[in-house]
């Protein structure tokens, strides 16, 4: 394999990792999530929700087009007596195009199968669903409207939906939101991790700018439109309600009184440090 090659599928790995994080992330939303001491709990998400695959568009609309429309310019030929310029033969004149051609059409073979690598590769992501198909957007909504507890889902283009979730039951086991069938894995917006002591752990790892930052360097401008990428605007509220005991968090102003008990605010902007987390007893 050339380094070239290594360079190109080292690519679709890292493309690959990055969306298989990052593939869902909160745009404009509100939500909540209430904990009750006799094990119920409730769950609510409004806003909108990116699917990035959609967002930054596929590996065909990447790369510099330039590259490959590029015009043809003649070298400067040389002297073998004198070593100094002279105009270059007619002969001369074509082989460097000839030249010119095959390193074109060996580059524009390149792109042709790095985009479609690329595009199987976001494909098998997305469950599927192709990226480029002008339906893809529809068929993600039908997907996720199929799924107990998405109330609404609306393609609003770029990659964007407005959705409505909600979930309600007993927290007997461990609950994260969003679950999407045929994704792979997801950053998780909201996740409850019950204890056997007792406790709940929230935490919201995507209630974070950071969520949508590529950790690898130098993917942030390879899969958008003209070699930028999109990233998603995350502004919203959350809110956590408890009548048990807040053991820890990481609110600004901590808990406030409620009529359920007790309340956790958190302000999720590009300006958040932070992911939320909170650590709940609700029981023995």
């Amino acid at each position: 394999m050339s380094f070239r090659n290594f360079s190109i599928g080292g690519l679709v790995v890292a493309m690959a990792l990055v969306l298989a994080g990052c593939m869902l992330l909160p745009g404009r939303f509100v939500s909540d999530v209430a904990l009750r001491r006799d094990g119920t709990f409730a769950f609510h998400y409004k806003g909108e929700i990116v699917l990035a695959a959609l967002a930054q568009g596929t590996s065909s609309k990447s790369g510099s087009s330039a590259e490959l429309d590029d015009v043809f310019e003649e070298k400067t030929c040389t002297s073998d007596d004198t070593g100094e310029d002279r105009p270059c033969t007619a002969n001369e004149r074509a082989a460097q195009r000839k030249e010119w051609e095959d390193e074109r059409a060996a580059r524009k073979a390149d792109k042709t199968r790095e985009d479609a690598q690329n595009r199987k590769v976001m494909q098998a992501m997305l469950g599927g669903i192709d990226p480029e198909d002008p339906k893809a957007a529809q068929e993600f909504a039908t997907r996720l409207s199929r799924q107990a507890g998405w109330l609404s889902v609306i393609p609003k283009g770029a990659g964007k939906f407005d959705v409505e979730y909600a979930a309600a039951g007993r927290l007997d086991h461990d609950f994260s939101f969003p679950i999407v069938e045929g994704l792979p894995m997801v950053i998780p917006f909201v996740t409850l991790i019950r204890r056997n002591d007792g406790t709940v752990r929230m935490d919201a790892p995507a209630f974070s700018p950071t969520a949508a930052s590529p950790p690898i360097p130098g993917l942030a401008s390879m899969p958008g439109e003209k070699g930028k990428t999109d990233v998603p605007v995350i502004d919203g509220v959350f809110t956590l309600r408890t009548d048990g005991e807040v053991l820890a968090n990481n609110t600004d102003e901590g808990a406030q009184a409620d009529p359920a008990g007790k309340r956790l605010d958190w302000k999720v902007s590009p300006r958040t440090t932070a992911a939320p987390t909170a650590l709940i007893r609700i029981g023995k």
